[in-house]
């Protein structure tokens, strides 16, 4: 099990009202910070920091974008658009 939080005067404060037992080990791993950029840089924009990965998956449907819970998950498309289909 996942718990966030921060330490508070040297002490690991759990977010929530979470309760653990008396004397029961966990394991600390800290969070990577969010990035940021040294005085006078700009911060990288989402485009900048995923532009590697973007366009990366050929041969998906024109409106994955907007109906992708139908299509990963079959979920029924709220905005499902039929698109024409041209036969030989």
């Amino acid at each position: 099990m996942t718990y966030q939080g921060r330490v508070r005067n040297g002490v690991v404060v759990l977010d929530g009202k979470v309760r653990l037992p008396e004397g029961v080990a966990v394991e600390v791993v800290l969070s990577e910070p969010t990035p940021s950029a040294a005085p006078g840089e700009a911060i990288p924009t989402l485009y900048e920091r995923l532009k590697e990965v973007v366009g990366a998956v050929k041969g998906l449907p024109p409106d994955f974008a907007r109906n992708h819970d139908y299509y990963i998950h079959g979920c029924p498309g709220k905005w499902r658009v039929r698109l024409p289909i041209h036969l030989p």
